[in-house]
Formats: structure tokens, C-alpha cells, sequence
């Protein structure tokens, strides 16, 4: 993936996401940006996971936050912070943090 995109906090928008282009995006989700993996308002997942890309949340973060990470959305990729090592250094060419 040419660009990785950690969301850290929760929220129904993201402007900013909305905005970004890239041929290959991957959307890391990091502390409280974990919620947009499990809840859901008005039986609607987090439009994060509608971007039509690869989603990944990391475990130790779901955890911390009491959530079981095998109940995410099915569109989301549970990492641990192994894995999130290995996407840095083998899947993203650049990062960024919103």
C-alpha cells in the first residue's frame, strides 16, 4: 500500500479521510480510533470502514478498551503491535496520522 492512514480518535466524519487519494490506502486504527471497528450508531457501522480499503485495529487497543477483538466488523483486520510493525515496514511507503 503506497499510504498508511492511522485514525486515533472516534468520530461519524472524517473530512480529512474523505479527502485523501491514493492508488493503495490502509487504514490503521489506533487508540480510540478502535471504536469506528466495533460501534455502531443507528444500526450503521463507522463511514471509516466504508472507504473501500483495507482496515486494520490494533488488538492491544481493543482490549485496553474492553472490546473482545474477534467481534469487529468483518471488514476490519485485527493486528497486534508485531503486525503493525510488519505493516509499517512492509506494506505502507508513507504514513500519516489523523
Amino acid at each position: 500500500m503506497k499510504l498508511g492512514v492511522f485514525v486515533s480518535e472516534y468520530g461519524t466524519t472524517n473530512d480529512t479521510l474523505g479527502r485523501l487519494k491514493a492508488d493503495f490506502l490502509g487504514i490503521v486504527l489506533v487508540q480510540n480510533g478502535v471504536y469506528n471497528a466495533v460501534v455502531s450508531e443507528n444500526s450503521q457501522a463507522s463511514p471509516v470502514l466504508g472507504k473501500g480499503t483495507k482496515v486494520y485495529a490494533l488488538s492491544e487497543d481493543l482490549l485496553v478498551r474492553g472490546f473482545d477483538p474477534s467481534k469487529v466488523d468483518k471488514r476490519v483486520t485485527v493486528v497486534d503491535y508485531g503486525g503493525l510493525v510488519d505493516l509499517i515496514f512492509n506494506n505502507f511507503e508513507k504514513l500519516i496520522w489523523l
